[in-house]
């Protein structure tokens, strides 16, 4: 695990369900965008969100992530599996109404994906205690309610397949992330929310501004 970040590569689509209720299509192969550095802040800190008066909607979505502790190109899945230093949850947020504006009018979306405290990361931990990441179950409630219930073991593209598929599509470095996708259960955040994210022994408690 290495603490500097170079960039974090965000898997759209990667539950069918989510894309399902999103009413986009399922994806054959998988969907690729990313996160500047400069979005990722620590769940140890609250969660900011863009003032909504302006920028509309903040949604949250829980993803599994995994942290790369050597480079990885046109790699193959026994070099992918090496190459995990690290695993943790995060949340991807997104301005669901800029988004949706951005798409009707057939531009670049980074304004709603890549804003400072866009990309909210927990403490990572040894990959070890996750096996070979085909069923990790993770969860997020607010306010004491479960929202989102995700397991990889779901995912359309299972992360050592989908290290290999980035790699072979551009070149990944020690350091870089890997959100893998969120479940169903996608929401709006409401300031004084109180966020729990869940994976297996772990957990990590914030609060929405």
């Amino acid at each position: 695990m290495r603490s500097s970040i170079g960039k974090v590569v965000c898997v759209g689509r990667n539950y069918a369900a989510h894309a399902e209720e999103l009413g986009n299509e399922v994806p054959s192969s998988p969907i690729l965008f990313m996160k500047p550095a400069s979005s990722v802040v620590s769940i140890r800190s609250d969660v900011v969100r863009p003032n909504p008066e302006v920028l509309g909607e903040t949604h949250y979505e829980a993803e599994l992530c995994i942290q790369l502790s050597t480079d990885l190109s046109m790699a193959t899945i026994e070099e992918a599996q090496q190459a995990i230093g690290g695993v943790t949850l995060g949340l991807d947020l997104t301005l669901r109404d800029l988004q949706s504006t951005l798409k009707e009018k057939g531009h670049p979306w980074e304004r709603a994906k890549c804003f400072d405290g866009a990309c909210v990361l927990a403490d990572w931990i040894d990959p070890q205690a996750f096996g070979n990441l085909q069923n990790v179950h993770y969860q997020l409630t607010i306010n004491d309610k479960l929202a989102q219930d995700g397991d990889s073991a779901l995912i359309l593209f299972p992360v050592y397949e989908l290290l290999v598929n980035i790699s072979h599509a551009f070149s990944l470095q020690a350091g870089d992330v890997i959100m893998t996708g969120t479940p169903s259960g996608v929401g709006v955040l409401q300031a004084g929310d109180k966020l729990k994210l869940t994976l297996g022994a772990h957990e990590w408690v914030t609060q929405v501004q």
